[in-house]
């Protein structure tokens, strides 16, 4: 079942001598419980997409469709909120709120959308993430891999239709980098979550089941 659907995304900053042109007429369709890589060197677009994927940013002319909607037919009000129900973001440095604890900032999304937390899903999640022992403690007491394991857990909290990740191992070391990306792959596996993962790694990209790559805002292999 197609869950994601991009057509002819373009995205411009800038007029005249200055026009950069970040995505150029990128469409592509993305199925129920893939876990797909964009790879890409820096300033080739990828990031760009991600976010006009996750409706973080908005595109100059194209498409986003997710599960059957039309993201940009939203007012900001009507986006901001399934945005925060359908899209899980994790991103490279965690952003992580440094007095909410472990277990508060993974229900975070929950807490603003006015949900109740379910204490044994929640639990549950926690053992996943392999952070039982560290739910209490705040991300200054926990290590990279540890914060973004939180992070992750935020962005798996409301069951969301898309789980975009950008560059989720770029400040890891190569231990915890391994750690994080098994554990994207097991919520793939476990749980048929779909994930769009941006990296400019070959070497994590291949754990996904497909690789796109996009230079100078175009797709040139899928």
């Amino acid at each position: 079942m197609e869950i994601l659907k991009v057509q002819n995304l373009t995205k411009i900053y800038g007029k005249g001598e200055n026009k950069v042109v970040a995505l150029d007429n990128v469409s592509l369709s993305v199925e129920k419980g893939e876990f797909v890589a964009i790879v890409g060197a820096s300033g080739s677009g990828k990031s760009t997409l991600l976010h006009l994927i996750g409706g973080v940013d908005k595109p100059t002319s194209g498409k986003v469709f997710l599960a059957g909607e039309d993201i940009y037919n939203f007012n900001d009000e009507k986006l901001a909120i399934f945005r925060r129900r359908q899209v899980g973001l994790v991103y490279q440095f965690y952003n992580l709120i440094p007095i909410l604890n472990v277990e508060e900032n993974i229900t975070l999304p929950l807490e603003l959308d006015g949900r109740k937390v379910d204490e044994e899903e929640l639990n549950n999640l926690i053992n996943i993430l392999g952070l039982k022992n560290r739910q209490k403690h705040l991300p200054n007491e926990l290590s990279g891999g540890q914060q973004q394991r939180t992070s992750i857990g935020r962005a798996l909290i409301t069951r969301p239709t898309i789980i975009l990740a950008d560059e989720p191992t770029g400040n890891l070391d190569s231990k915890a980098s391994e750690e994080i990306i098994e554990l994207l792959k097991k919520m793939n596996k476990d749980y048929n979550q779909t994930i769009i993962m941006i990296t400019h790694n070959m070497e994590i990209a291949k754990y996904a089941n497909r690789i796109i790559k996009i230079e100078d805002g175009k797709i040139v292999g899928d």
